[in-house]
């Protein structure tokens, strides 16, 4: 195997000599976990070099896309995790707020929510589609987080907020939990509904594509300019996220 990275396998192996050169993604990612190698470039893998993380932010809204700015973080998602934050939050429209007497800037979209979804991106996609990888799509008026891979045979798009906790990637769930980039396994989705109805936000919208999920975050809306469809949606996913929450009381 010609390895990109082969000679971070051969500084291992010295300290190891036992240890084996792993071959898949699935051996890889548990190596990267194991090993602490986190932080290395996903380029130097061949097999991860198209699972860096895409950032593209457009010009204006709707369907038209004319790229304004573009991003591929090459960094390990643990060790590249508050970066990549932190580089879309630049990105993202602000408003400015009082607080504790003080004026300060924030963003328009719940930093938690944000989190949330990406790192579900991040863990929950199909690595064995080959050419394709997270991105995150920011437009004036929403932001779209997708992932290759399509729903688990067990998922139904309309119950995936505190659905039965399942992942394709275990190991880099575990991981996510361990290094705080996220918590409570199951949670996601349900935090950034809070999230999003305490900022006054339109719901999230879920989608199943060909060969891929996305979730889309949308810019606040009066309700008044709310479509029955999504003031129906914010229903549902206020009652799935109550229903949970008098369950734990």
């Amino acid at each position: 195997m010609d390895k990109k990275g082969s000679g971070i396998f051969e500084a291992v192996t010295v300290s190891n000599p036992s240890r084996v050169e792993p071959q898949t993604s699935e051996e890889i990612l548990r190596w990267m976990e194991e090993e602490k190698m986190s932080a290395y470039n996903l380029n130097q893998f061949d097999d991860l070099s198209r699972k860096s993380v895409r950032v593209i932010k457009y010009k204006g809204g709707g369907t038209k896309r004319e790229t304004e700015k573009e991003q591929i973080d090459v960094k390990g998602y643990a060790i590249g995790y508050e970066g990549l934050i932190n580089y879309i939050n630049a990105l993202l429209p602000s408003s400015e707020i009082i607080k504790n007497a003080l004026r300060s800037e924030t963003t328009i979209y719940p930093e938690i929510a944000l989190r949330e979804l990406i790192a579900n991106a991040l863990i929950h996609q199909d690595f064995t589609v080959r050419g394709a990888g997270p991105m995150i799509e920011i437009f004036d008026d929403r932001i779209e987080i997708s992932n290759p891979g399509k729903l688990l045979p067990s998922k139904r798009i309309e119950r995936l907020i505190r659905t039965t906790p399942e992942s394709r990637n275990e190991i880099l769930a575990s991981a996510f939990r361990r290094y705080g980039i996220c918590e409570e396994r199951g949670s996601g989705f349900e935090k950034a509904v809070s999230a999003i109805e305490l900022y006054g936000l339109p719901p999230l919208k879920f989608e199943e594509l060909e060969n891929s999920f996305r979730v889309t975050m949308y810019s606040p809306k009066p309700f008044a300019k709310l479509t029955l469809q999504e003031r129906v949606e914010a229903c549902y996913q206020h009652s799935i996220k109550r229903s949970f929450s008098a369950a734990r009381d």
